[in-house]
């Protein structure tokens, strides 16, 4: 079971950018002196009310170098946002920085204004996806190739560096709709999850989707490695676990209905109807079902317990716990959940 942190660089706290910055590298080195398995690492354009981390590729980099033993995952890397060449070299690199300690997530995102910012159709995401990845994966391979798609016109490319880990890093798929779940099972990759827009219920009919189109696609086994993202919060008093991350995570969920609910100017193109059925239903949730179906928050006895029941119903082998949702908690409060973490929780289960 691998066990990791999202991190996204907040800047809703009142610090500048340069202490979001130094907080976060020293939660990334706390992580790796605890323990940790990996930490992945969001990527946000254009917000800098709420985040500053919008090269995550020289973040990994940065924590690669200071760090010894975690592994640095991308949640996600939006490719049609990049030259597919020079993603596939800065990859590489940070592959041999870290000596293979580097996970190589991607998706398209499902926030629209990053794409009309830069003046690239949100349209034309999905083509230009998978042509950004089908030239990833024939650049590493370390031979001369040339490449004529849609969107990229390649002639006689060499890819310098090679990555470290042979054939390549691990490549993950991020799923945020109920219509990608049988298209990453059928392409046979690993699948990254986020509970935002999905409870568990969800995701246990979803993943059985997955596992179908994999198994269908003639790829080995019942399907790849599934992790998944969860908000989670851990005090010694239950009741604080309650109390104490209501307001951040009441705003996550709030930010989360703005950006994909059409209140915001620019409403998402991407935004189906069963994304607007779960959107819907979360404006109508209260506290007490957010905690039963969206949230692990607890002391580290229920967490566990909590967990344990994710991992049994939706048999996960990598969990990703997001310890600042909204981004409102105190340093002090968000390490702590990290300490117990690692320290209570993730011994049940190594």
């Amino acid at each position: 079971m691998d066990f990791g942190i999202f991190m996204d660089f907040y800047c809703t706290r009142g610090l500048s950018q340069n202490e979001v910055f130094q907080e976060a590298f020293e939660l990334a080195d706390m992580a790796d002196a605890a323990g940790l398995d990996t930490v992945w690492l969001g990527e946000s354009h254009f917000n800098p009310n709420r985040s500053v981390l919008s090269a995550p590729i020289v973040v990994a980099g940065s924590i690669a170098a200071r760090t010894k033993r975690l592994r640095v995952g991308m949640a996600v890397q939006v490719l049609p946002l990049i030259s597919p060449l020079r993603i596939a070299e800065e990859s590489a690199t940070v592959d041999q920085i870290s000596q293979g300690r580097f996970e190589f997530g991607v998706g398209r995102s499902g926030n629209q204004r990053a794409y009309e910012v830069m003046g690239i159709p949100y349209e034309e995401s999905p083509a230009r996806f998978q042509e950004a990845l089908d030239i990833i994966l024939e650049a590493w391979k370390g031979e001369p190739f040339s490449y004529h798609g849609q969107f990229n016109q390649i002639e006689d490319a060499l890819l310098s560096p090679s990555p470290y880990q042979k054939p390549h890093p691990p490549i993950r798929l991020a799923s945020t709709s109920e219509e990608s779940f049988e298209r990453v099972g059928r392409l046979g990759f690993p699948i990254f999850l986020s509970m935002r827009g999905m409870d568990r219920d969800d995701l246990e009919g979803n993943l059985k989707d997955y596992r179908k189109a994999w198994q269908d696609a003639g790829h080995p086994g019942v399907g790849g490695d599934i992790s998944v993202r969860v908000p989670m919060y851990i005090s010694p008093n239950e009741e604080d676990a309650r109390v104490e991350p209501r307001e951040t995570i009441e705003a996550y969920f709030a930010r989360f209905r703005r950006q994909f609910g059409g209140e915001e100017a620019g409403a998402n193109t991407a935004s189906t109807p069963r994304r607007r059925a779960s959107i819907q239903r979360l404006a109508t949730m209260s506290y007490d079902e957010i905690l039963e179906t969206k949230v692990i928050f607890g002391t580290p006895e229920s967490v566990t317990d909590k967990l344990g029941r994710y991992i049994e119903t939706l048999g996960l082998t990598g969990f990703t716990a997001e310890l600042n949702p909204g981004g409102l908690l105190p340093k002090e409060a968000v390490m702590r959940s990290l300490r117990l973490l690692t320290e209570e929780v993730m011994p049940a289960f190594k």
